[in-house]
Formats: C-alpha cells, sequence, structure tokens
C-alpha cells in the first residue's frame, strides 16, 4: 500500500514552470492500482495528469470535482493547504 488513508487534495504550483496541478496523496491502494484510478479521475475532470511517487497530480485546479469524486468513491478526504 502507497497512502496511508488520510486522503488530502492540494493546488500546487511552485516548482511546476507556473503550472498549476493538483495532487491527491494518501490514497490506500497498490502502484498499480494507483494508476487505474488515476485514469478515473483525469476523465472526471477532462484532463491529463501523472503517478508520482504515490501522489496523483492532475494538470490543473479540480480540488472541488475531485473532492466530490473521491467522497463519491467512499473515501474520506480533505482539501489541504491554501
Amino acid at each position: 500500500m502507497v497512502g496511508d488513508g488520510n486522503v488530502k487534495i492540494k493546488r500546487e504550483i511552485k516548482g511546476r514552470g507556473g503550472k498549476t496541478v493538483t495532487t491527491v496523496s494518501g490514497i490506500p491502494l497498490k502502484q498499480s492500482e494507483l494508476k487505474v484510478f488515476a485514469k478515473k479521475l483525469k476523465q472526471a475532470c477532462g484532463t491529463g495528469g501523472a503517478v508520482k511517487l504515490g501522489i496523483i497530480e492532475i494538470q490543473g485546479d479540480h480540488r472541488k470535482k475531485l473532492l466530490k469524486v473521491l467522497e463519491d468513491e467512499g473515501y474520506s478526504a480533505k482539501l489541504a493547504g491554501g
């Protein structure tokens, strides 16, 4: 398992060339399952993304949409950061 079950959704800009990325961390899935789940999240947002070191990165600011999708999937997610 990669995550600890404390699912956090953050918006990040720093170190990404000015591009906004929404990160989802703490999902308790194996790496292979995480990639499949990331695909589902990317489709829900209609954008691209990646899985890096157990963290799902979605291009753009999609915090509220991802929060709803994660809650619908049964995860207790929180918006983190500013």
